[in-house]
């Protein structure tokens, strides 16, 4: 078969000379079109950014502050809660405007402020949402939806109108996990869910060991309610933060249970975390030869077929076009990766 491209393969109508991802974002749209060659019913292509790598900066820590400026981690999270001491909390909001605005390389720029309820975040809002370059909030602590609605409000109220600031909900309670479903619908600017282990297991009393067996049921409520109200799912800071094969190992387990991305502390995590997090270049063969398949057998009108002895059906080929996807918006050239 001739190899199209992902906009061909995806559906077939893309001009020669078509950048890709111009090309992707067409796509996308027209695989849900019945004019498409090989529609692909249900088929959700919304993620338009990725969150592989949440790497906190303490935003009272300058030389800290000045190597962020030239990390490649997909979120740069300045953080005004756990990484400041409660006597440098003045300060970080002092070094945060001048973090935001001096850093013109990252992808999405945030700040994780202090949480609800706890006397310090209005202060922590009443300065960052002035900036121009905020992207996100990063609510630690989340126990109900109005936690979130407090901050939606006073983003409308104080941020400049041209900024559509997101929020990623800290899910790090026993109230949180239970009331997990409320807070991920609780207002539209919630796009990502974040769990955080060790605030879980200090809230609880659960011991953490290596094996993180513990930990299963948390990060599965919250992967799986990320899931089904269409948000990103950010997994746990790896502690042991100088063991890369310990990182490596969370990562790919994180990734498996459908995380989307981790938290990071250090800079050293960035590439490992981020490399996790993004197809391997088998992944995306395998999901490459699926949607060609699926592509010459719809043309047959066959709605499943074999592919190396394996039954491929719908929910399979839903999986090799988000996979194709998540290569592209990590940057990732699939037609050289499969080829």
């Amino acid at each position: 078969m001739q190899r199209l491209g992902i906009l061909g393969i995806l559906g077939g109508h893309a001009a020669r000379g078509m950048s890709r991802k111009l090309a992707l974002r067409r796509q996308y749209t027209a695989t849900t079109r019945a004019s498409a060659l090989a529609p692909v019913p249900g088929l959700d292509l919304g993620e338009s950014k990725l969150r592989r790598a949440v790497f906190y900066v303490p935003c009272s820590e300058e030389r800290k502050i000045q190597k962020s400026l030239t990390s490649s981690a997909d979120c740069i999270m300045y953080d005004l809660e756990d990484g400041v001491s409660l006597n440098r909390k003045g300060l970080a909001r002092e070094l945060v405007i001048s973090a935001l605005a001096a850093n013109t390389h990252a992808r999405e720029l945030g700040v994780r402020i202090n949480s609800i309820g706890s006397g310090l975040e209005r202060d922590d809002l009443n300065v960052i949402l002035q900036s121009e370059k905020l992207d996100a909030i990063m609510i630690p602590k989340v126990e109900t939806p109005g936690d979130i609605q407090y901050v939606s409000k006073l983003i409308d109220e104080l941020a400049l109108p041209s900024r559509d600031i997101r929020i990623i909900a800290g899910i790090e309670t026993a109230l949180g996990i239970v009331n997990i479903r409320d807070i991920a619908r609780a207002d539209k600017r919630v796009d990502a869910l974040l769990f955080a282990a060790e605030d879980y297991c200090a809230d609880t009393g659960i011991t953490r060991t290596s094996s993180r067996r513990e930990l299963y049921y948390a990060r599965s409520v919250v992967t799986t309610t990320a899931h089904a109200f269409k948000l990103q799912a950010i997994d746990m800071v790896t502690m042991d933060f100088r063991n890369m094969d310990v990182l490596r190992e969370e990562s790919g387990e994180g990734a498996e249970m459908g995380f989307t991305g981790k938290q990071v502390i250090h800079p050293a995590q960035v590439d490992v975390v981020q490399e996790c997090f993004a197809p391997s270049r088998d992944t995306m063969r395998r999901a490459w030869r699926i949607v060609e398949g699926y592509q010459k057998h719809y043309k047959l009108g066959k709605g499943a077929f074999d592919l190396d002895g394996k039954a491929i059906d719908m929910p399979v080929v839903k999986w090799a076009y988000r996979v194709l996807q998540r290569a592209e918006l990590a940057g990732i050239d699939v037609d050289q990766a499969v080829s």
